[in-house]
């Protein structure tokens, strides 16, 4: 698959909002309406992302604090079309390189759900490590619940990506 990794414009909206309601997604990937998204696009604190596999959106990736002062970086949502493909992996590895390789972050760092096997081994592949639970720290869907928290530093991904 020929695949790279693009920043999302406004055009993009739509792919990535039909996206994240996709089903099975409300009990794992949040969602904005129209206009938080199109605020977040804008503001500097954010990155959009969008994975294009073949000339065909695949999935979006969303960066909070983007180039931050604190060098830490959040994935904020990742969500693809078609899950278990690798498509997932493929676009986080993508948005870590250019976390680290466009900004000065120091952490690049994503939390989900516990029960999520699924994107634990995701996020392990790509060189992500446990750090621990947060309880109580994800409000969804109108209640606190526990979120997992991985990171990768710096030093990690330079290990990976140069030997």
């Amino acid at each position: 698959m020929d695949f790279r990794l693009v920043r999302a414009t406004e055009n993009d909206l739509p792919f990535i909002m039909a996206t994240e309601r996709r089903e099975g997604y409300e009990a794992l990937v949040g969602r904005w309406d129209e206009a938080r998204h199109r605020e977040a696009l804008v503001d500097d604190s954010h990155a959009y992302f969008v994975g294009i596999g073949d000339s065909v959106p695949i999935g979006f990736v969303i960066l909070r604090d983007w180039a931050s002062a604190e060098r830490v970086t959040l994935v904020k949502r990742i969500a693809v079309v078609a899950p278990g493909q690798g498509q997932g992996r493929m676009m986080l590895a993508a948005a870590a390189d250019r976390v680290f390789g466009e900004t000065d972050a120091y952490r690049l760092c994503i939390g989900f759900f516990p029960d999520n096997h699924r994107a634990r081994r995701t996020y392990e592949a790509v060189g992500f490590t446990a750090e621990g639970v947060s309880r109580g720290s994800a409000f969804f869907q109108g209640m606190h619940r526990d979120e997992m928290v991985m990171a990768q530093l710096r030093p990690e991904w330079e290990k990976r990506r140069f030997g």
